[in-house]
């Protein structure tokens, strides 16, 4: 529309930043206001179209980002009080290709503390709502960016996942996500205060959207090595070359004795199952990568904890490495594990590091045979608000009851093999909450994973605005 002249990039900022002030107060989703300067940019990019200069592939967009990104002259706190004064005075190198690319950038959205929950809340900004249901969580750490995106506040967002952080937020409110493949996009500027070169393990940034075809162009904008890597590396990401759903082999993994799913969510990835079966597609519920998977969730435990809690302040850290040392050698709780996890010695990082990538190969292996996987994201759908401590919590999964942080499993399953993978939506449950399923590929295969979104799309999975918010 912007292209051809049929809305200006004022009117287009203007009708979000009217949404936000309409629904934003019940969502609390958008926590930093850059109205002021987005309204700038937008006439800056409104006379770029008046005289005919060319146009970026997201000229004009609004959109608003994570608040954990570093976004010149606004906060970065990660949601800890004691950051409050970090205001960079740069962008983050992903916030300076989107803006290359033509984006209008108004606003950030809130996380959980430190970016550690599967909620978005925190002492600085308060709670941010589910767009279905405000009395639930609509995920974390991406939450506010999925509420937003949900309820049409914003055209599209960027969040970042090392645990799931895109991929249940988009199942929680019903969007598109995508976890790339690990350091395909640079992630600098994203960070804690005082780091700036860092690729933090398993950890990514990646795009969310309300179609599988903007996630697409986003990532084609965020994608590239970092400037030591440019000098001998170009990515060239294979896509779907054509191919229908029909054409493809289809894994599918719908539940697991170490993380079981609900009903309506085991059935939901048989229906995406059941579309690629409905186009003569090869489907395969028994295929799966010759791996220990018990085992890959407790690396993926190790590795995920380890470097969670280097971001740490000193004076915590060294609490926890009081506590681990005076554990019993025979204490195999799971907060136990947990907690040595925290205080991993180099030794044992590197241990679980080489299984980790003894996986990577058997996961490479199994790609050979399939195109992709279909698998759940998260075992229910939008569970309601709950701030307790993390030990008083657990998730009820039909008449199970589990302990809160094991439903990481379904996103640890992949990404402590640096797997892609896009989330997308599957319609709604009987209370109206969405569910969604991710598609899972190979390494670098991200435009294959997103190409299937788009797809499925096409066949029927998509977007379904919460009737609250059209």
């Amino acid at each position: 529309m912007v292209r051809h002249r049929e809305i200006s990039c004022v009117e287009l900022l203007q009708h979000y930043l009217d949404r936000a002030d309409r629904f934003n107060g019940e969502l609390n989703a958008i926590v930093v206001d850059i109205r002021e300067q987005a309204l700038v940019d937008a006439r800056r990019a409104d006379e770029a179209v008046a005289c005919g200069a060319e146009l970026g592939p997201l000229h004009g967009v609004p959109m608003t980002v994570k608040e954990a990104y570093n976004v010149a002259g606004t906060p970065t706190t990660w949601g800890n009080p004691n950051w409050l004064g970090n205001v960079p005075d740069t962008d983050a190198v992903v916030i300076r290709k989107l803006k290359q690319a033509g984006v209008i950038i108004f606003g950030k959205t809130n996380v959980p503390l430190m970016l550690g929950d599967f909620q978005s809340y925190n002492d600085i900004y308060g709670t941010s709502n589910n767009p279905y249901d405000l009395s639930r969580t609509p995920g974390g750490s991406s939450g506010g960016a999925a509420a937003a995106l949900a309820a049409g506040l914003t055209g599209i967002e960027s969040g970042s996942d090392i645990g799931g952080s895109i991929r249940n937020p988009a199942h929680y409110c019903g969007v598109f996500g995508h976890k790339p493949t690990h350091d395909l996009i640079w992630m600098r500027g994203y960070c804690p205060p005082g780091v700036h070169y860092a690729r933090p393990d398993i950890s990514v940034v990646g795009p969310m959207a309300r179609s599988a075809g903007d996630l697409a162009v986003s990532l084609k904008v965020m994608a590239s090595p970092d400037d030591i890597k440019a000098r001998g590396f170009q990515w060239h990401l294979p896509d779907l070359g054509g191919r229908k759903l029909g054409d493809l082999k289809v894994a599918v993994w719908k539940d697991s004795d170490l993380c079981p799913v609900s009903n309506e969510v085991s059935t939901r990835v048989e229906a995406v199952a059941d579309a690629f079966r409905a186009a003569g597609a090869v489907v395969d519920e028994n295929a799966r990568p010759d791996i220990d998977v018990s085992r890959s969730s407790e690396t993926f435990a190790l590795l995920l904890n380890a470097t969670l809690s280097s971001r740490l302040p000193e004076e915590i850290y060294g609490s926890l490495q009081a506590g681990a040392a005076l554990l019993d050698p025979g204490d195999q709780r799971p907060e136990a594990k947990n907690l040595r996890a925290q205080v991993a010695t180099f030794r044992q990082w590197s241990q679980a590091n080489e299984f980790r990538h003894q996986m990577r190969w058997q996961w490479h292996a199994f790609f050979e045979d399939f195109d992709i996987l279909i698998a759940p994201i998260m075992p229910t759908a939008a569970f309601l608000h709950d701030h307790r401590d993390f030990s008083e919590r657990s998730i009820r999964v039909d008449e199970i009851e589990m302990p809160y942080f094991d439903q990481v499993f379904w996103a640890g399953l992949t990404g402590v093999s640096y797997l892609p993978s896009t989330a997308i939506p599957t319609g709604l449950n009987t209370e109206g909450l969405p569910v969604g399923v991710q598609i899972v590929g190979p390494e670098y295969g991200d435009l294959i994973t997103i190409g299937v979104a788009q797809l499925l799309e096409d066949a029927g999975f998509c977007f379904e605005p919460p009737e609250e918010f059209i």
